[in-house]
């Protein structure tokens, strides 16, 4: 059984001195990663550049992304930037990776948003290509989207093979994608195909439930050695979605995403997913629910 692990997503602070005090109350509560999500609207910090400066103020903590989007950078530029900054901190870097989803960014950006068949096939490529460029030697791929022709880089990263690679979704392909290449794999919402939000009907336990056995089919002799997570929308008591956010919480009831109750009903729901699901990763997706949730993780850090 996968001890508990709980991270937190953490998107801005007003300054470098804000943004450090952050990175080092987590790595005090009982959490042992901080999460930086990947989108061009909105009031959201560059991952790699915040990271860096939250690894640099702890010791401990693991900083990693959730999720970068696939579509806004090519993979050799993201294996060395990832590589870099698992040197820099010391080996402390977990990679989140996904297509990119949000209408929002591409429309914003002027980039196209193509189907979701195109982007996941790309996703695989960079995920090849990726770990082509962490290991030993230089990288030779032909593929539809990428071509790399002996490319060897350096730094290579400091966790070997290659950073914990974590991909975030819940659409049957990209978790099957999931299953077979990722070591974490963040179980979440089905979006739509036009980026616009969830994927109706796609919320609940038992379209959660069936998502799990869908990575357990798909991982096959690999399932033992994946780390199941999911992200936790609403802490404590239900509030009111954020402007910002795309999230539907109330679809999500009966699930992992959505803990309510008291400090004792938290945790104890904790362990049933844990225990019974094999789901030991539990991310807290808005800074407003941290305070509610640091006792619990401060509780089940060490079990």
């Amino acid at each position: 059984m996968r001890p508990f692990r709980f991270g937190a997503v953490l998107r801005e602070a007003d300054s470098g001195k804000a943004w450090a005090e952050k990175a080092r109350w987590l790595e005090a509560s009982g959490f042992g990663l901080l999460l930086v999500p990947d989108h061009l609207a909105g009031h959201r910090f560059a991952p790699f550049a915040a990271l860096t400066a939250a690894a640099c103020a702890t010791e401990r903590l693991r900083v990693g992304t959730l999720v970068l989007a696939n579509d806004f950078r090519h993979p050799a530029v993201l294996a060395k930037e990832a590589a870099t900054l698992d040197l820099l901190s010391g080996g402390r870097l977990e990679v989140g990776l996904g297509t990119g989803w949000m209408a929002a960014d591409y429309a914003g950006a002027g980039l196209p948003l193509e189907p979701p068949g195109v982007r996941l096939e790309r996703l695989a490529e960079a995920i090849a290509v990726l770990k082509g460029l962490w290991a030993d030697g230089p990288c030779h791929f032909a593929g539809r989207h990428y071509r790399l022709d002996g490319l060897d880089q350096r730094p290579k990263p400091v966790q070997r093979p290659h950073p914990p690679l974590l991909l975030g979704g819940g659409g049957p392909r990209l978790l099957r994608l999931a299953a077979e290449q990722a070591d974490v794999v963040n179980i979440g919402p089905r979006v739509r195909a036009d980026g616009t939000g969830p994927e109706p009907g796609d919320g609940g336990r038992a379209a959660f439930l069936a998502k799990l056995r869908h990575v357990r089919a798909a991982a096959g002799d690999r399932y033992d050695r994946l780390e199941l997570g999911t992200s936790v929308m609403q802490v404590g008591e239900r509030k009111a979605e954020e402007s910002w956010s795309a999230a539907d919480t109330a679809a999500l009831d009966g699930t992992p995403q959505v803990l309510l109750g008291t400090r004792r009903d938290l945790a104890d729901t904790l362990r049933h997913w844990r225990d019974e699901h094999d789901v030991s990763c539990f991310v807290v997706h808005h800074e407003r629910d941290l305070p509610a949730f640091a006792p619990v993780a401060e509780e089940l850090a060490t079990t």
